[in-house]
This record gives C-alpha cells, sequence and structure tokens, in this order.
C-alpha cells in the first residue's frame, strides 16, 4: 500500500486514474475492486467515491483519458501521404489496446451497451474520420462518399482489433496490413463510385 499523502484534487483525481488504468489494463473488469485501487493510490474509499461515484465512472474518465491522448498523437498534415500518416495513427492504437488489452476488450465487450463508453468511442472515431477528411482535400461529392467510406473502415478496424485482442490468431503485422489494406480498398472503392455518377 502506498502511504497517504496530501495532493491537490488535481493531482489526486490523476493519480486514481493512473492507478485505475494500470489495474484495468491487466484484469477483467469484474476483478478490478475499486478498494483496491484506493488502496494502492494510498487514498481512502471514501476519497475513491469523492472523485468517482462508481467503478463505471473511473473506467469512463480512464477511456477519456486514453482518447483523449491517442487523438492528440494523430495530427494530419495535409501536404503529407494521408496512407503513411494513418498508418502512424493506427500503429499508435495498436500499442495501446497491446498494453491495454483488458480496457479495450471491457469498453467493447462487457460495457458494450454503456452508452457513456460507446459514446467516447463514437466520439473518437468521428474525430478520427474529420481529421482524415480535412487532410484528404476531398469537397463536394468526393468527400461525402469518402466520409461513408471512412465511417465503415473505422467500424472494421475497431472490429477486427478487438476480435485481434480476444483471440490473437494472426500476427501483429497482419492485422495491420488488413486495415491498411481495407482502407486502401475503401477510398478507391469510394473514388470509382464517385467517377460512375459523374459518367
Amino acid at each position: 500500500m502506498r502511504p497517504r499523502r496530501r495532493l491537490t484534487p488535481d493531482q489526486r483525481r490523476s493519480e486514481l486514474l493512473d492507478v485505475g488504468a494500470r489495474l484495468f489494463a491487466t484484469r477483467p473488469y469484474d476483478e478490478v475492486l475499486m478498494e483496491d485501487i484506493a488502496e494502492l493510490a494510498g487514498a481512502s474509499r471514501a476519497n475513491l467515491y469523492r472523485y468517482f461515484a462508481s467503478k463505471r465512472d473511473l473506467f469512463a474518465a480512464i477511456y477519456q483519458r486514453a482518447a483523449d491522448e491517442l487523438l492528440a498523437v494523430v495530427e494530419l498534415d495535409p501536404a503529407g501521404p494521408m496512407v503513411e500518416q494513418v498508418s502512424a495513427g493506427l500503429d499508435a492504437h495498436i500499442d495501446y489496446f497491446v498494453a491495454n488489452r483488458q480496457t479495450v476488450l471491457t469498453a467493447n465487450r462487457v460495457l458494450s451497451g454503456d452508452p457513456t463508453i460507446q459514446a467516447i468511442i463514437s466520439d473518437e472515431l468521428g474525430q478520427l474520420r474529420q481529421r482524415m477528411l480535412d487532410a484528404s482535400g476531398l469537397d463536394g461529392l468526393r468527400r461525402e462518399v469518402a466520409s461513408a467510406a471512412l465511417h465503415a473502415w473505422l467500424a472494421f478496424v475497431r472490429a477486427i482489433c478487438v476480435e485481434w485482442l480476444a483471440n490473437e490468431t494472426f500476427s501483429r503485422i497482419e492485422l495491420r496490413e488488413v486495415c491498411l489494406g481495407a482502407l486502401q480498398g475503401a477510398l478507391s472503392s469510394a473514388e470509382g463510385a464517385v467517377q460512375r455518377h459523374q459518367s
């Protein structure tokens, strides 16, 4: 147990999130106990519940922080090659998924019906799609079709990554290649659809 220390509210909240994140990353959701988090953080249970009313609220805050950090990594430059930049962002996400396997499985399976958790996921995917569209420089019909294709691609990446984390029946390299191949196929098909519409 960590000895109790006097911390500012922001420091205490951050420490509780850090400890909670470590436990959720390696244990199934049902095996993470609030009293364990409080003890490891050197806080009382009453203090922990002042910051987070429930385990689900703590998990949501941890997942929101992770989503914010991952979005900070994925900054796309319109002047750079799209696939290379998306590839780097994909690598950052897979790194997080591997390091936080149980957290990702909890968000996408155990709490798949929780509106707060799903709103965090949807918002992150929406922001990623917007950044990719903005970096693409597309407008008009091309942008609309690409937007739909990217929406479907991001849902595909989420689903295949969760499946891979749960079973790991193929390699990380293969996972990455399938995701990038699907992106190129989706964008190519979107462009082909626009050209057929305009011809």
